[in-house]
């Protein structure tokens, strides 16, 4: 300012501007007075959850896979409003779409949706009320069954996925609704509450009506039944499997590995400059573990912000370790934050490390993937109830194709109903004979009392013609 005094005094001739910031350059014209040039500063680009989010590296295998189980999530949420009707199996097109905005088809017409996927619906005509009505194929409905007869069969390892999350959890308790709205994530039955938590009293106690906790004193060594077939340690983290092997097969050093995590960049990760050294300090950062709680981390200490994030991803790998398909939806993962004790962004703590989540945002839905349990877009080591669930998405990746088994099923139900055509035409038929065969003696009776009142008259006539 006191060189703006200095000049403004000496030459006026300068152009005063007053509303010019701070930053401004000086520079010689070629005329003789001097001017003042405003400079603007570039601000740096935000780095946010939403920028990362635009900002990632896309991965072509999984991004189909969120739309592929976005669509099948859509046909489970219409086949559970269909079978709580108690009318029949089958739904009319006028209530499916009442129902459009609840299923999520809100973007497209339910006829097009049904036409679709026709391995999955059925599109019929009813009978008696002669409006277009829709059900779901056997096979579909058998895949259901067999599906829940699967859960129903790991009733151990759901046991063990629940007592998991607890030992986790800050206080050893955790609500209720976080465990319903990833029920099927976690591969747990409709009424785990009363099949699962209440009829394992012993290992697991209700608070109240929504919060769940382990019972104190209770071994973690142990199973359900505290049977010694049974009894392993379960505190151990899925994470701290793989180092062990990365240590024996790989012969890396104690030092690299103990805290260390399993990287897979998607193709076509740009790298910047000093990412390595960033990544290889990250990877050999301490921190508590998921099922340790000796230690309390403070963030004012130095690397407290590291190793709190740290430990929120090991939390955060944890528990996509315990789900069937290792992926999760962002909104049922946000109400384990609380009882995890993960008071963090969790989209910004995922997107920034990449090789170790992946965040798809297609279906209109954001789904976190496990990398290391997915390649080239199917699970690494599957399970029953993944094997099942691949094949009901078999049936949708079909689509409107008309495979042999569909075709066959059409030419009998149009058999049918040519059967059922043929039948009707023919007692329309026998019908129609019968009639006719009525109408006939009606005009044969009537006929008949009047030809025999002419033949009397001829007769009358002819004998009074004789006299």
């Amino acid at each position: 300012m006191r060189i703006l005094q200095d000049l403004t005094c000496n030459n006026p001739t300068i152009i005063r501007y007053h509303h010019f910031p701070l930053s401004f350059t000086l520079f010689n014209s070629p005329s003789s007075a001097r001017t003042i040039i405003q400079t603007r500063w570039k601000k740096k680009p935000a780095n946010t959850a939403q920028t990362r989010l635009h900002a990632r590296t896309r991965d072509p295998k999984l991004d189909p896979l969120t739309a592929h189980f976005v669509r099948l999530s859509r046909i489970l949420n219409l086949h559970r409003l269909v079978s709580a009707r108690k009318r029949g199996p089958f739904v009319s097109l006028q209530l499916l779409s009442r129902w459009a905005p609840h299923v999520g088809l809100d973007t497209i017409p339910v006829g097009a949706f049904l036409r679709k996927y026709p391995h999955v619906f059925d599109v019929f005509t009813h009978p008696i009320l002669r409006n277009v009505c829709f059900k779901f194929r056997q096979e579909f409905v058998e895949l259901l069954k067999e599906e829940n007869d699967v859960i129903r069969g790991l009733e151990f390892e759901s046991v063990m996925r629940i007592k998991k999350i607890l030992m986790m959890s800050v206080n050893g308790s955790i609500h209720l609704h976080a465990l319903r709205l990833a029920r099927k994530e976690l591969g747990l039955p409709e009424d785990f509450r009363e099949s699962i938590i209440q009829k394992y009293d012993h290992v697991f106690r209700m608070v109240n009506l929504e919060v769940v906790e382990l019972v104190r004193g209770i071994s973690y060594n142990s199973g359900p039944d505290d049977s010694d077939e049974n009894e392993r340690f379960i505190g151990v983290a899925e994470v701290e499997k793989w180092r062990e092997k990365e240590y024996r097969e790989k012969w890396l050093s104690e030092f690299e590995v103990k805290y260390a995590f399993p990287m897979n960049f998607p193709t076509g990760f740009k790298k910047e400059a000093g990412f390595k050294d960033k990544l290889r300090n990250w990877q050999r950062l301490n921190y508590v573990k998921p099922y340790e709680k000796k230690e309390v981390v403070r963030v004012q200490t130095c690397g407290g912000v590291e190793r709190y994030e740290k430990r929120a991803v090991a939390i955060i790998h944890e528990l996509l370790c315990l789900t069937v398909e290792k992926m999760v939806d962002v909104q049922h993962l946000v109400h384990f934050r609380k009882d995890l004790g993960i008071e963090v962004n969790l989209r910004e703590l995922v997107l920034k490390h990449p090789g170790i989540f992946y965040m798809s945002t297609k279906g209109d839905t954001q789904m976190v993937f496990l990398r290391e349990a997915y390649s080239k877009g199917c699970l690494v080591e599957p399970n029953p109830i993944y094997d099942v669930r691949r094949k009901m998405l078999d049936l949708i990746l079909l689509g409107p194709r008309c495979t042999r088994r569909l075709r066959t099923e059409w030419e009998v139900s149009n058999q049918g109903q040519d059967v059922i055509c043929t039948e009707s035409r023919r007692k329309v038929s026998d019908e129609e004979q019968d009639i006719s065969c009525i109408e006939r003696q009606g005009e044969a009776k009537d006929g008949d009392f009047v030809i025999p009142i002419l033949e009397d008259f001829a007769d009358c006539s002819h004998q009074n013609g004789h006299q």
